[in-house]
């Protein structure tokens, strides 16, 4: 066909293929790249045709012409794309041409685009969905032509459904495989789970938690039946005490085992896995445009090959695989930190497709639905764009301010001398994983967790609240517990001399130091305390009320801790920040 032609699809960028039907209000693939037809031209095309669908992208054999119904359209409105399992209008009844005065039919709103992305890269996080329900059937099959996936091997639920929470096991591999990646490491290696996160996102879809693994966590991997080339089963068998990471990839491990390694540890049922390798960095990047991070200081790293300048820039492809992968750059140079980094590095990602236009654009949903669909591997309960697009609508839901990242609490391994590995902190990291398979937000515990801090704040003000005794009044014992040496008798010179307190006593060296200075007195001393409180600078929480009465001439006990400044120097922090302090509102530099 010529350039005119309907069919003719090379040297047209495929987003430029689709256009918004304005009947619908959907995006849809433009099988037309003539100018609109006449009236006349129009009345001849009624009955059935074959519909060119459009051509194969270069290097795959073309899918057959599908046959669709075109309707006519009533006068001077324009043709709709003919699209699988949308219908054509019609205008008055039984099919005749209709007068534009009369018989018009009132047009509906266009509906609302309910396309979403999601997109998790930087060698922790890999997933991307789009929802594409009004796609041309020749690019909906050629993504899925893009997608590969291996069995799951019944090791997570192989489903998902509306009225509960969804767990999916998100796998970066360290496997050199691609152009250019050859650099990074030893190329012939199988890939080990490299970065490992639990996307947790709650039954109602509000909030979600991105739990990450590290890979150099000593844990048990158990026996792990694994479906082999030939359709047969093998059972590679487990290990006790080895590294996270060898889940995947060695003794010909493969993510469904990943996947029973985490349930193992964690009690987390997980439902799917999805696997993306460093090409799935440096492409997914270039198809948002890049990713905004901040630099603290100058980074030069000779093993990651990351090379910039402190400040903010944007990077992608190659830059971007240097970042995620830079270890020896950041914080103690550990695998904890780079956790972190990645963690701030997925942040911006998503506030990135938060804040341009890319969930509008045809042109940028293409670019991320080809870049998406060949970086990642899924398992085969999922391996369809359909399937895809259904659990990214699902994980679409919750609002990206309610995504919280974590990382599994560990120690360091007790049985290195060198410290190396890390292991579970049980006391820790049971607690989280209760949380998660209980369904409870991180975000909401924490907002409670505020909300009792304040509660209890605002209790513990009240004790400032009332009378106070004259100076002469006070009677208080004095003791250091942790304070700078000699504050015991400085407080009580101060008190004496400077204050009136002369009813004060120095007590020496408390029994045991205190985290922070305190103020032991009975119910009926409360005046008193209020008045040392006073003099001292002491804020409500060091007030420790007792329950019992004192009798006679008992006295208050004041235990200095570290936070004792010097006598006469409040303790209390000022009321309002400072006009120059600056909160980092999750925008933060890496250092």
């Amino acid at each position: 066909m010529d350039a005119q032609s309907r069919g003719r699809a090379e040297d047209i960028d495929p987003a430029d293929q689709w256009v918004m039907n304005p009947q619908t209000g959907n995006y849809e693939l433009r099988l037309d790249q003539s100018a609109p037809q006449s009236t006349a031209s129009s009345s001849r095309s009624s009955g059935t045709r074959r519909a060119a669908r459009g051509a194969a992208p270069a290097g795959e054999a073309a899918a057959p012409a599908r046959t669709a119904t075109r309707r006519r359209q009533p006068v001077g409105d324009a043709r709709a794309a003919e699209v699988p399992g949308q219908r054509g209008r019609r205008g008055g009844g039984g099919g005749d041409r209709v007068p534009p005065q009369a018989g018009r039919r009132k047009r509906k709103p266009a509906a609302s685009r309910r396309k979403k992305v999601l997109l998790w890269t930087g060698g922790t996080l890999a997933l991307l969905m789009v929802g594409t329900a009004s796609a041309g059937y020749l690019y909906y099959e050629h993504l899925n032509s893009n997608i590969t996936s291996v069995p799951d091997d019944n090791a997570g639920t192989g489903g998902f459904s509306k009225d509960r929470a969804i767990n999916i096991l998100l796998i970066g591999t360290d496997k050199r495989t691609g152009e250019g990646n050859e650099g990074y490491g030893d190329k012939n290696s199988p890939g080990h789970a490299d970065t490992t996160v639990l996307l947790h996102v709650s039954k109602d879809r509000t909030n979600a938690t991105a739990l990450s693994i590290p890979r150099d966590l000593i844990t048990d991997i158990p026996d792990c039946p694994t479906t082999q080339e030939d359709g047969s089963t093998k059972v590679i068998p487990g290990q006790q005490g080895v590294r996270f990471n060898t889940s995947l990839g060695q003794a010909g491990r493969t993510p469904s085992c990943t996947m029973r390694t985490v349930t193992e540890m964690t009690g987390i049922t997980m439902d799917h896995f999805m696997v993306a390798d460093f090409n799935a960095v440096k492409t997914l990047t270039s198809a948002v445009g890049g990713v905004p991070i901040c630099l603290a200081k100058d980074v030069k790293d000779p093993d990651s090959h990351l090379n910039l300048p402190a400040g903010e820039h944007t990077l992608e492809g190659e830059e971007a695989l240097a970042f995620v992968r830079t270890r020896h750059s950041f914080g103690n140079q550990g695998d904890l930190d780079r956790i972190r980094i990645q963690q701030q590095f997925l942040s911006s990602l998503m506030r990135t497709l938060k804040s341009n236009d890319t969930l509008t654009s045809p042109t940028k949903l293409v670019k991320l639905a080809e870049a998406g669909t060949k970086a990642l591997t899924v398992d085969s309960k999922i391996d369809d764009i359909g399937k895809l697009r259904d659990l990214g609508l699902e994980l679409g839901k919750f609002d990206m301010k309610n995504l919280t990242f974590a990382t599994v609490p560990v120690l360091d391994n007790p049985a290195e001398k060198v410290k190396a590995t890390v292991v579970l902190n049980t006391a820790k990291s049971d607690q989280l994983f209760s949380m998660v398979k209980n369904d409870i937000s991180l975000t909401e515990v924490e907002a409670q967790k505020k909300e009792k801090q304040q509660a209890a704040q605002a209790e513990q003000a009240k004790l400032l609240e009332g009378t106070r005794a004259e100076a002469s009044g006070v009677r208080v014992d004095v003791l250091n517990g942790g304070g700078p040496q000699g504050a015991a008798q400085k407080t009580l010179d101060w008190l004496q001399n400077t204050e009136g307190v002369l009813k004060s006593t120095n007590k020496g060296n408390a029994p045991a130091d205190v985290s922070q200075t305190t103020l032991v007195y009975a119910p009926n001393q409360a005046d008193q305390a209020r008045k040392l409180a006073d003099l001292m600078g002491l804020p409500a929480a060091a007030l420790k009320p007792g329950t019992t009465d004192a009798e006679g001439l008992e006295a208050m006990t004041l235990t200095l801790g570290p936070d004792f400044k010097g006598a006469g120097v409040p303790i209390t922090g000022p009321a309002k920040a400072p006009d120059d302090a600056v909160q980092a509102d999750k925008k933060l530099c890496a250092k």
